[in-house]
């Protein structure tokens, strides 16, 4: 009974550190200005044609995704998806802004420098939030529930799918909003190609050597 409320406490504390962390790593993908992921690119292409505090926007528009969620698949939902939903999006503005406080100009150099340290959070916050197994985000619930609902398009796919719609979506709202193709690419670039397709074995490289080994504990069989 003690090591159960152990594991529930631990897994908790890793939902918490995922969300902190991917929120921070957002934060700095979007000072970097060479693409966010593709869910960021919809979002500050609403943001751009809705400027209202991005953190706000980020909970209004995972709240309607929660709702799709609720109506076809609550299994999905869990207190990291409610962590996820109210946090993330302020988590990512605050850091936005102190960085860009702190760094008002960034050449190139520095921005591929911040892109990686982004990269790796982003994989380690992963990591942490999978492995923890109390929901998953809105957006990752849609694209599970739309691939268990029909047999013909496995979750990669409608992954891949999604992920697509997001980034044209978010290009085209950037454009009607008036932003210059420069201004386009702080969405939508090597960033956005780097966590769409090519995440996958660093996460699992932070969910061998260190988010499993957290919740096991040391010594742990």
């Amino acid at each position: 009974m003690e090591r159960g409320k152990d594991q529930l406490v631990k897994r908790i504390l890793m939902s918490a550190i995922g969300v902190l962390i991917c929120g921070i790593s957002v934060g700095m993908f979007k000072r970097a200005e060479l693409g966010v992921d593709p869910f960021q690119s919809l979002m500050s292409g609403l943001n751009a044609v809705i400027p209202i505090r991005f953190g706000t926007l980020y909970l209004i528009a995972n709240a309607l995704l929660l709702l799709f969620a609720l109506v076809f698949d609550r299994r999905k939902i869990g207190l990291a998806t409610v962590i996820n939903l109210v946090f993330f999006g302020y988590i990512a503005e605050f850091v936005q802004k102190l960085l860009l406080k702190a760094f008002p100009e960034m050449n190139l150099a520095a921005r591929l420098i911040l892109l990686l340290a982004a990269v790796i959070l982003m994989c380690l916050a992963t990591a942490f939030y999978f492995t923890a197994d109390l929901g998953v985000s809105t957006y990752d619930a849609v694209s599970l529930i739309i691939s268990q609902k029909q047999s013909r398009v496995a979750f990669q796919y409608c992954r891949i799918i999604s992920d697509f719609v997001c980034v044209i979506l978010g290009v085209c709202l950037c454009l009607i909003a008036g932003y210059t193709f420069r201004q386009v690419g702080a969405s939508v670039g090597i960033g956005t190609i780097i966590t769409a397709f090519f995440m996958g074995p660093l996460i699992e490289w932070f969910n061998v050597h260190v988010a499993r080994p957290f919740l096991k504990g040391r010594g742990a069989d």
